[in-house]
C-alpha cells in the first residue's frame, strides 16, 4: 500500500489554513456518526484535528468510514475549513478537514486501556501497554521536552568548547555508593564487568588524556530500591573541565540554566544563582536540597530553653542535640489537633520521638507542654518565630540530623497541604561548602558525602587525617524546588593526596591498588586540576514537565520493583546460556 505524503501534523493546523489541501496521517482517537456526516478526531503526536466525511464523498469511502474506529491508523487527504460549532477546548477547535481521500494503513482491537492523559489506569497497566501509553498528548508533550533539553545542552556546551565523548558501558566494578548491576563475561569465565553508576573514572582519565572539557548524555545503572524520582537505569549530562575552579564549574552551568529556561520554558531567569554553605541550607531548611519558594525557616531554641524544666528538650541538649522549630503562617486555625497528629506521625518516620505544637490564639496561648511552661515561657518561645496571632509554631527535639530530617520534611509537607508549591514557579540555587566526609555513629567510620575523588578545600587539609569530620569540600549541587538537579566537585588531582583520601576512609593498600590502580597510575603523568558536574537528565525533565515522578518522561521506565512491563524482563535464562558463562544459579 502506497502512503499518502503527509503534509501538516494534525496539532498544527490553525484559521491560517483555511481553504488549503491537507494530507494528515495518524490514529483516530474518536469517530461520531451522524447519518449524512462522519466526524471523527485524527491523532499524531502533536494533537488532534476533526475530520468529516459529508454526502458528497464517494459511497465506497462513506462504507469504509463507516466501519473507522478508535486506535485505526489512517491517512486522509481533503480541505480546511472553518469549524461551524467551534471547541475552545481543542487548539485546533476553529478549523475542520473535510474528508476527499481516505486510506485506512492498519485496524485496531479495542485497546487495553484509554488513549486519553485522565484515564487513572493503574500505573502497571500504563507500564505494561506503555507503546499505548505513549500515544497520549501528554506523554509525547513530555519526550517532546526531553528531546528539546538534551538539543539545548548540546547546542550550549558545543559553544562553550566542550567535545562530546563516549565513555565505555562495561567496567570494572569500584564502590561508588550502589550496588553494581553485574555483567558476566563469556571469554573470561568467573569474570565480571559492571555497568557504569557513573562516568566518574573515565571522565578523569579523559582530562588526563588532554581532553579539557567533556560532554555526555551518559546512561548510568544502579541497582538500588526505587522511588519517584529513581530508576535502574537513568541518564546524567555529564560534564568535566580541567584548569577550573569552583566559581568556573557554576558560571558554566549557570549560562546553561539561563539558555535552558528560556528555551524550554520561556523563563528568564537572573544570575549569578543564590549560594547557600551546606549548614546554612541546614540550620534554615533543616535539607541540603532547600525548597525556597515558601518560608517556615528553622528556628533554634537551644539557649533559651537550656534550662526550662522541661525533660524531653533538656535530656536531647544534654547529649548535644537540638531544639528547633518552625512558624506555620495561619497554621492555628488550617490545622487541627488530628492534623498534627497526622504530622507527627509522619515525622516519626524521619526519627523525631514526637512533636511539639504551640497556637498564638491571641489572648491565650495553647500547646501541647502547657502544664511545663507559663504564657510568658510560651511568649518568648514565640518572639524567637516572630509569630502572629493565628499562627502555629512545631518544635523537635533530637539529635541534629533528626531535628533537621523532620523539620525538612514537615516545612515542606505542609507547604504542599497550604497549597504553596506553584510548579510554575522556578527557585534555583547552589548549595556549597559540603562537608568531606559523613560519619556513622554505629561503625565510627567515615565516607565521603559525594565521592572519594572530591578535593577537600586547601584550607582545610591539615584536618584531613587528625580531624576528618572537620574537613569541608570543593563540592556544589545545583537545587530546583527542593529537588537536587546535579552536582559535583573539583576532583583530586595529586595522586599522593588521593592514597591519603583512601587511607582515611580505610580501604587497604590492596584494596586501592585493585579498585582503582588505574586511576593512580594515570596521575603519575601529569594531571590538570580538574572538575565538574552531572545534572539527572531525568529530573530535570520531570520538573519542567511537572510531573511527579521521572517514569512520566523516560519512555520504558522499569516499575517498582525494577521489571520492564513490556518485554517482561528481567527473565530466567536457558541453561545453556548460564553453562556458557560458567554461571550456576541455585
Amino acid at each position: 500500500m502506497s502512503v499518502f505524503k503527509r503534509t501538516h501534523m494534525c496539532g498544527e493546523l490553525t484559521a491560517a489554513n483555511i481553504g488549503q489541501e491537507v494530507v494528515l496521517n495518524g490514529w483516530i482517537a474518536k469517530r461520531r456518526d451522524l447519518g449524512s456526516l462522519i466526524f471523527c478526531d485524527v491523532r499524531d503526536k502533536t494533537g488532534i484535528t476533526q475530520i468529516v466525511f459529508d454526502d458528497k464523498i464517494p459511497a465506497e469511502m462513506k462504507a469504509v468510514a463507516e466501519k473507522l474506529r478508535s486506535e485505526y491508523v489512517v491517512g486522509v487527504k481533503g480541505t480546511v475549513m472553518e469549524r461551524q460549532s467551534k471547541n475552545a477546548d481543542l487548539p485546533t477547535g476553529d478549523i475542520e478537514v473535510f474528508v476527499s481521500e481516505l486510506k485506512v494503513y492498519s485496524e485496531a482491537d479495542t485497546p487495553p486501556i484509554y488513549i486519553k492523559d485522565d484515564d487513572n489506569v493503574d500505573d502497571n497497566l500504563r507500564l505494561k501497554y506503555r507503546y499505548l501509553d505513549l500515544r497520549k498528548q501528554r506523554m509525547q508533550r513530555n519526550l517532546s521536552m526531553r528531546h528539546h533539553v538534551t538539543k539545548v545542552a548540546r547546542e550550549y556546551y558545543d559553544s562553550q568548547g566542550f567535545t562530546e565523548i563516549e565513555t565505555p558501558m562495561l567496567i570494572k566494578p569500584t564502590p561508588e555508593g550502589a550496588r553494581d548491576y553485574l555483567v558476566p563475561s563469556r571469554v573470561n569465565p568467573g569474570s565480571f564487568y559492571a555497568l557504569p553508576q557513573s562516568p566518574q573514572m573515565f571522565k578523569q582519565l579523559l582530562m588526563v588524556g588532554g581532553t579539557d572539557r567533556y560532554m555526555q548524555i551518559a546512561k548510568c545503572f544502579r541497582d538500588e530500591d526505587l522511588r519517584a524520582d529513581r530508576q535502574p537505569e537513568f541518564t546524567q549530562i555529564d560534564l568535566e573541565m580541567s584548569f577550573v575552579d569552583v566559581d568556573d564549574v557554576i558560571e558554566i552551568q549557570e549560562g546553561f540554566l539561563k539558555k535552558l529556561f528560556k528555551e524550554v520554558m520561556g523563563v528568564e531567569i537572573d544570575l549569578p544563582l543564590p549560594r547557600l554553605s551546606y549548614q546554612e541550607a541546614m540550620e534554615r531548611y533543616g535539607s541540603d536540597k532547600p525548597d525556597t519558594r515558601f518560608g517556615f525557616e528553622l528556628k533554634k531554641l537551644n539557649d533559651l530553653v537550656a534550662n526550662c524544666g522541661f525533660g524531653v528538650f533538656e535530656n536531647a541538649l544534654a547529649v548535644g542535640g537540638d531544639v528547633r522549630g518552625i512558624c506555620i503562617t495561619g497554621g492555628a486555625e488550617a490545622f487541627s489537633r488530628k492534623d498534627i497528629d497526622k504530622l507527627q506521625d509522619a515525622a516519626k518516620h524521619y526519627g523525631a520521638k514526637g512533636l511539639v505544637w504551640i497556637r498564638h490564639n491571641g489572648n491565650e496561648i495553647s500547646s501541647s507542654v502547657n502544664k511545663f511552661f507559663t504564657q510568658d515561657q510560651l511568649s518568648d518561645i514565640l518572639r524567637v518565630f516572630g509569630a502572629n496571632v493565628g499562627d502555629l509554631v512545631l518544635i523537635v527535639a533530637d539529635k541534629p540530623k533528626v531535628v533537621f530530617d523532620s523539620l525538612g520534611f514537615l516545612r515542606r509537607e505542609i507547604a504542599r497541604k497550604l497549597g504553596l508549591l506553584d510548579d510554575n514557579v522556578y527557585k534555583l540555587l547552589w548549595v556549597v561548602d559540603f562537608p568531606l566526609f559523613e560519619y556513622d555513629d554505629e561503625t565510627c567510620t567515615y565516607s565521603p558525602m559525594h565521592h572519594p575523588f572530591t578535593s577537600p578545600k586547601p584550607e582545610d587539609l591539615e584536618f584531613l587525617r587528625t580531624d576528618p569530620g572537620k574537613v569541608k569540600a570543593q563540592a556544589y549541587d545545583i537545587v530546583l524546588n527542593g529537588v537536587e538537579l546535579g552536582g559535583g566537585s573539583i576532583r583530586i588531582h595529586d595522586k599522593d593526596l588521593q592514597r591519603t583520601m583512601f587511607e582515611v576512609l580505610g580501604i587497604s593498600d590492596a584494596d586501592i591498588e585493585n579498585k582503582f590502580g588505574f586511576l593512580i597510575e594515570a596521575f603519575k603523568y601529569g594531571t590538570p586540576p580538574h572538575g565538574g558536574l552531572a545534572f539527572g537528565l531525568d529530573r530535570l525533565v520531570m520538573l519542567l514537565a511537572g510531573e511527579q515522578s521521572i517514569r512520566e518522561v523516560i519512555a520504558f521506565p522499569k516499575n517498582q520493583s525494577a521489571q520492564c512491563m513490556v518485554s517482561e524482563a528481567p527473565v530466567p535464562v536457558p541453561q545453556e546460556q548460564l553453562d556458557e558463562l560458567a554461571i550456576k544459579v541455585e
